[in-house]
């Protein structure tokens, strides 16, 4: 799978142990940054994997911070974007399945190496069960708030 991956300085490390993880299974990373540990900004970071996936470069990404709470709130100011911080592979695959989440989200100083990568396995492997009446349902009231608040901005 195609993918695109970013963070801030403090998810440097862990986002490279990732993007080298998953590139060695296989898949393409596009990696967006950064490239060290310089102090940066993480609403950079959730923009630009954000913008790639709403541009088609990759369906889905992955972003990492500190905490993981930064890049997601950030990420999921971009319309189109469903980012769910995961720190268990339960959360990542079921967040695709039940939700049609499009970015993972995980905190460098959260979670091990280890589990990163079985987090980043099951996120890749898990499907949207579209054919599911209340997961449709609810995705389609997911668009709906967000088609609303994207031309009125929150009343």
């Amino acid at each position: 799978m195609k993918l695109v991956i970013g963070s801030d300085h403090a998810g440097f490390l862990l986002k490279e142990d990732v993007r080298a993880y998953l590139t060695g299974k296989g898949h393409e990373v596009v990696d967006l940054g950064v490239h060290s540990t310089a102090p940066s900004d993480y609403p950079d970071a959730a923009e630009a994997v954000g913008n790639a996936i709403k541009s088609g470069v990759a369906s889905r990404g992955i972003l990492i911070c500190g905490s993981g709470v930064g890049v997601c709130v950030a990420a999921n100011k971009i319309p189109g974007i469903r980012a769910g911080m995961c720190h268990d592979h339960y959360s990542a695959h079921q967040g695709v399945e039940h939700d049609e989440m499009n970015v993972l989200v995980m905190g460098a100083r959260i979670i091990g190496v280890e589990t990163a990568h079985d987090v980043a396995d099951s996120f890749l492997a898990a499907n949207f069960i579209a054919t599911e009446e209340r997961f449709v349902r609810r995705y389609k009231k997911l668009l709906a708030l967000e088609a609303k608040y994207a031309k009125t901005g929150p009343e």
